[in-house]
Parts: structure tokens; C-alpha cells; sequence
């Protein structure tokens, strides 16, 4: 193999369809002022407790101008045409034309969660009602993992590699490490990095109310009567997260193809930690946590005290907040209370393999605009008084070097780095 050129990797633009909005623009207008994107799921029915989720507002696919009605119906696994909503968004955000130079030089990483379960829920139920015959010939494509890549670069034109790094609810942040590294190496030039995931299903619902993962939202929960309190990450009365469906993408490009294509960039990705935990497929190991947080920031260069705000994973579950400021704490020591850090989860909800990559985008913009993003619905918890988890209201505060952390099920670590450019 070639020796690895070791570029320097920039973020040049993002896209993100959020329960705050179906583009990145509406998704950071209503994060600044501090709203949340939930209510009662209008999805589907379900008979669960767990009935608040975070849903794209006004999502319709076939409200874009590339589909139709054959090709809503053909690709029915969500995850698929909100794939390709969001590269395009991102590609223009970018302003990365695909033309015979930039094109064959340009990959797709999007990661997944639970890919096109969705489709395969309908083809059961066309199976059960109507016999085999009425099975989608669509339903294979729509269940693979790279169809949402394969199919967004039918659209947009780039014909690099295109895959799925599956790293559950750390899927956004292993195809934006993988896809920096491609482009260190001189694989390609861009990379379109992300994750997306569309489970507002009655299945998946019920799976985590079953797994006692996400929020139950009884009488007498302050979310009963306000589903938009229903997240609250570091909380004293957090108690699970809000699924939610999105996708976010990043763009990143070689340092060199900046001037040759006039573009601007927004970030500079500096390094990346990734652990596994053999541990436990859900339980998080402190151990080798901590060792992705610190293999981050020395693969950046950087020293802890460098660091300026902590994206955290922030799910709002009892376990998984404590175990992540532990182990900030043993990285970190007493300089952590003197480094903000939030989650945007409070905001957004668990939108699993998009997770990541959607927050990576959200703290790119805060250090672009020296603005850090709230930890809304916050009641203070007297396990987590040394740490500074910016309360309720967006703050003001330049800053120039980000850690983003994502922890995925089945023990998958992933934390970024990011520097503002």
C-alpha cells in the first residue's frame, strides 16, 4: 500500500434534519433560543408510556424536488431519501460542485443504528395480509446498510467509495474519523461523513420502553403536561432519552483543494480516539472511555487544559451521565470545572447513528460564532456541582478547541476532536 500522505482534514459545510428542524439552518435557530424538538408521537400508534419522541417537523419525502410518488413508494426505508436530502443540503452548504475533477475524488460514509427496519416492517405486514407475491423487489436494497450513501451519490453525482461505518449511536463520529483518515492518506479529497437513523416505529418504541432506555413520561413528570422537558441530561430527575429520528452530514475536504476550489473552511479535524469496551452491550466501561477521550486529544496534539467546551454523548439516562463525568473527571481533574460542556441531546433527543454527527455540525457553528449551546430543562444534581453544564440559556463565549464524544450499544467509543478554522 502507498504510504499515507498525512493532509490535513477540514470541515467545509454540514446539513442536519433534526426534530428542531428539517434543515441545519432551523435546527440551530431554535437551539440558540433554547427550544426542544419534542412531542407526542404522531408517527405511528403505540401503547407505551414512552409516547414523547423528537420527529422532523413537516418531514414529507416526497416534498422534495427528486422524488416522486414511484420513487417514495420503491424506497420506502426512511433513512434513505432523508439520506439524500441531507448530503445535497450539505454539498450546497459546502458549495462543492460534482463535476469530472471533484466527483470520482469524493466518498459517502453515512452509519446507521437500525437502517431500513422500517421496510422491512411493511414488507411483514404485506406478507402476513397479502402473500409473498406482494413482498417489494425494493426490500433488499432498502434494508442495506449503504443504500442511503449509494443512492445520494446516484443523485448528486461524486462516485468514490461509498459505505456504512455501523457503530450504533457513535456511527457519525466513526465516519467522520474514518472518513479524515481517508483523506490524510490520499484516498480521496472529500468526504460526505454522517449518520442517519429513522426509528419512530411501535417496535423499536416498545423495545427501549422494555429496556427501561428511554424517558417514561407518567403523571406527576413535568414532561406530562410539556413534552419539551421530557430530556434533561445531568438533571436530578433525568430519566432516560427521547428517541428521535435525523440525519446529519459533514463534509470534509484535503487542505489543498481549499484555494483550488475556493472554499471555506469551517473546522479543522484534529484527531481522533476510538475504544471497544468488552464489557457490556449497553453498561459503559469507565476504563476504556477514558482512554478514547485521551487518545482524541493526544492524537490532536493537544494537552486536556487545551481544551475549550466538551460536546458531551449526554443522553439523559442515570448511568450513562454519571459514568461520562467520571470519566471527563479522571481526564480532565479540577481543570474540568472550568471548561463548559453541554448536550445537545436535551434539545434534539437521541437520534442514535445520526447522533454525532449532528452535534459535531452544532459545535463547529458554536465555535464559528463563539456561542455554546444550553443543556435545557436543567435541575441541578449534586453528584455533578463541579462541572458547568451551560444551564438553559445559550452563552457567548469564543472558544477554539472542541471535544465531541460519542459512546455507542455494544461498547463502540468514538470522540473527535475539532479546532475552529
Amino acid at each position: 500500500m502507498k504510504a499515507p500522505q498525512n493532509r490535513k482534514v477540514f470541515v467545509i459545510g454540514y446539513g442536519a434534519a433534526t426534530p428542531l428542524g428539517r434543515t441545519f439552518a432551523q435546527t440551530w435557530e431554535r437551539a440558540v433560543r433554547g427550544e426542544a424538538g419534542f412531542r407526542k408521537v404522531t408517527r405511528c400508534k403505540v401503547e407505551s408510556v414512552c409516547d414523547v419522541v423528537g420527529e422532523i417537523p413537516d418531514w414529507d419525502p416526497r416534498a422534495n424536488d427528486f422524488v416522486d410518488e414511484k420513487e417514495a413508494y420503491n424506497w420506502n426505508a426512511s433513512f434513505v431519501i432523508l439520506t439524500m436530502a441531507v448530503c445535497r443540503e450539505a454539498l450546497t452548504h459546502a458549495g462543492l460542485p460534482m463535476n469530472d475533477e471533484t466527483a470520482p475524488r469524493t466518498a459517502c460514509l453515512i452509519g446507521s443504528a437500525i437502517n431500513g427496519v422500517d421496510a422491512f416492517r411493511t414488507a411483514m405486514v404485506n406478507f402476513q395480509e397479502r402473500g409473498p407475491l406482494k413482498i417489494s423487489p425494493y426490500l433488499l436494497p432498502n434494508l442495506c446498510a449503504n443504500l442511503p450513501s449509494g443512492k445520494a451519490g446516484i443523485l448528486l453525482g461524486f462516485t468514490g467509495p461509498v459505505f456504512s461505518p455501523q457503530g450504533a449511536c457513535a456511527s457519525g463520529n466513526h465516519a467522520i474519523g474514518i472518513g479524515a483518515r481517508m483523506i490524510r492518506d490520499g484516498d480521496c479529497d472529500f468526504v460526505l461523513a454522517g449518520g442517519v437513523d429513522a426509528p419512530i416505529l411501535p417496535e423499536i418504541i416498545h423495545g427501549f420502553n422494555n429496556m427501561n432506555a428511554t424517558v417514561k413520561v407518567l403523571p406527576g413528570d413535568r414532561a406530562f403536561t410539556d413534552p419539551a422537558q421530557a430530556s434533561r441530561p445531568f438533571s436530578l430527575d433525568r430519566r432516560g432519552f427521547v428517541l428521535s429520528e435525523g440525519a446529519g452530514v459533514i463534509v470534509l475536504a484535503a487542505e489543498e483543494m481549499l484555494a483550488r476550489h475556493g472554499l471555506t473552511a469551517r473546522a479543522e479535524v484534529m484527531g481522533v480516539g476510538w475504544t471497544s469496551d468488552a464489557y457490556h452491550f449497553t453498561s459503559p466501561n469507565r476504563e476504556t472511555i477514558i482512554r478514547a477521550i485521551r487518545e482524541a486529544i493526544a492524537d490532536a496534539g493537544f494537552n486536556p487544559a487545551d481544551i475549550g467546551y466538551i460536546n458531551t454523548h449526554g443522553t439523559s439516562t442515570q448511568k450513562g451521565d454519571l459514568a461520562e463525568i467520571d470519566c471527563l473527571r479522571a481526564v480532565f481533574g479540577p481543570q474540568l470545572a472550568k471548561i463548559p460542556l453541554s448536550s445537545n441531546k436535551s434539545q434534539i433527543g437521541h437520534t442514535l447513528g445520526a447522533a454525532a454527527a449532528i452535534e459535531g455540525a452544532l459545535t463547529i457553528e458554536g465555535m464559528r460564532r463563539g456561542i455554546i449551546l444550553p443543556t435545557i430543562n436543567h435541575r441541578p444534581d449534586p453528584r455533578f456541582d463541579d462541572i458547568d453544564c451551560v444551564p438553559d440559556t445559550a452563552r457567548r463565549q469564543p472558544h477554539e478547541l472542541a471535544l465531541s464524544n460519542a459512546f455507542g450499544f455494544g461498547g463502540t467509543n468514538c470522540c473527535i476532536i475539532f479546532r475552529g478554522a
